[in-house]
């Protein structure tokens, strides 16, 4: 084909690479001469020797001091509507006569910011299926493959059906199913602020653990999702008895050296926590400390309390054992957690010996959402770290305090305390 601007020749004899199959750019440089203020006119002639239509998807027209503006907003343009849904089909790997058959619907999007349309994405579900497709270049279908749980391979395909923007308020997506993160990226030694990640893939089975993208600017990443627990922080612990002269006081318990350790001499003990904040405790761990088997803590009772004098019981323990030195062991907590500023640890009898210790303790929040560990890579430079926490609701006043629930919830639960003692000592002097 020539092209021509104002009727004068651009290109001539120009061939499309391929036979013009699949869409292709061709950028021109005008000369500043041909432009003429108002109205001018561009000619695109196809040769009488073409073997095939041409079809035209755009015309854009950038100055020469800002390059690709047109399509940097097109895409841009493009990428505001990222939520992408799609009519699928497979058909057996390696059976080209087979029948192609309708799947579920394909619902998905993965968005942080760079504002770019995806062109290939794969994903594993939590039952072990997993799937890896190829975007066309306008997102209206894509193809690739899909593998079963039981590890039956197909082809796949699809066609975009419909597609919307993501709102604020998540628009038609359900908040079980799109995953919204505070993300950082890891580089030059430290964590940095990254753009919140959006991530949301649907193919009508198991929930996704993993996902891998790479946009049409070459921006490519992984996430591997997985449960994140809040976190517990504690700031004191006190001990019925201690070897302080050895160096092996309670405080060792919260220290995360090896060689460290709590002794007691007796062959039971109470370790009292207090933690920085009241916090739904979900599970707690107990690490074996260097010597002494004897010594492990055998049978115990977890307490809660909201005032550090009135302790309820949340998990007993008998008959408990440690295979090893060192080793660590974590127990849940059954049924539904409440927020307590002050655990005990009561240990009631030892493995025999008139001494006990252990080397750690820790506490585990109940469980927070998903949080993802990965990676992310730009064109041209080196692969970095990424991981991130899932985004707490926005909110407003009271909703928007940290930890302002548990902390009423604790101000309730002591002041109903208060009034039951306050009531017992009003009817003791009314007898009297």
């Amino acid at each position: 084909m020539t092209v021509r601007l104002q009727g004068k020749v651009l290109a001539e004899d120009l061939t499309v690479p391929g036979g013009g199959d699949l869409p292709h750019d061709n950028v021109f440089a005008v000369p500043g001469e041909l432009l003429e203020e108002g109205t001018n006119t561009l000619e695109i002639q196809s040769s009488a020797e073409a073997s095939s239509m041409l079809w035209l998807y755009r015309i854009t027209l950038d100055p020469v001091w800002e390059r690709g503006r047109s399509e940097r907003a097109r895409v841009a343009e493009a990428a505001r509507d990222s939520v992408f849904a799609y009519r699928t089909e497979l058909r057996p790997a390696h059976a080209a006569d087979a029948p192609w058959q309708p799947a579920p619907r394909l619902l998905f999007h993965v968005d942080r910011g760079e504002q770019s349309l995806p062109a290939q994405l794969s994903w594993r579900g939590e039952d072990g299926a997993e799937a890896a497709v190829s975007f066309a270049s306008e997102m209206s279908g894509f193809y690739g493959f899909y593998r079963a749980q039981d590890g039956t391979a197909y082809e796949y395909r699809g066609d975009l059906s419909d597609r919307w923007p993501v709102a604020d308020e998540i628009g038609n997506l359900s908040a079980a199913t799109l995953h919204r993160f505070d993300a950082e990226e890891g580089w030059g030694g430290g964590w940095h602020r990254s753009a919140e990640l959006r991530v949301l893939v649907d193919d009508g089975g198991a929930p996704v653990e993993r996902v891998s993208w790479r946009d049409q600017r070459g921006n490519s990443g992984t996430a591997v999702l997985h449960t994140a627990r809040t976190d517990v922080e504690v700031t004191d612990v006190d001990a019925s008895d201690e070897y302080d002269d050895g160096d092996e006081r309670a405080d060792n318990l919260l220290d995360d050296d090896r060689h460290g350790k709590w002794l007691c001499f007796e062959g039971s003990a109470r370790l009292d926590f207090t933690l920085a904040r009241p916090a739904a405790v979900a599970s707690y761990s107990l690490t074996s400390a260097n010597d002494a088997p004897d010594r492990d803590p055998r049978d115990w009772t977890l307490h809660g309390s909201h005032d550090g004098r009135t302790w309820t019981p949340l998990d007993t323990r008998t008959g408990e054992t440690f295979s090893a030195r060192w080793e660590t062991r974590e127990f849940a907590l059954r049924g539904h957690a409440r927020p307590y500023r002050h655990y005990r640890l009561d240990i009631t009898r030892n493995s025999g010996a008139t001494e006990t210790q252990l080397a750690r303790v820790r506490f585990a929040g109940a469980p927070a959402g998903k949080a993802f560990t990965g990676y992310y890579q730009r064109p041209g430079e080196g692969p970095i770290g990424y991981r991130g926490i899932p985004v707490v609701a926005a909110g407003s006043g009271l909703a928007a305090v940290p930890g302002l629930a548990s902390e009423l919830e604790a101000a309730v639960s002591s002041l109903t305390e208060t009034s039951r003692v306050l009531a017992a000592l009003a009817a003791q002097l009314r007898n009297h």
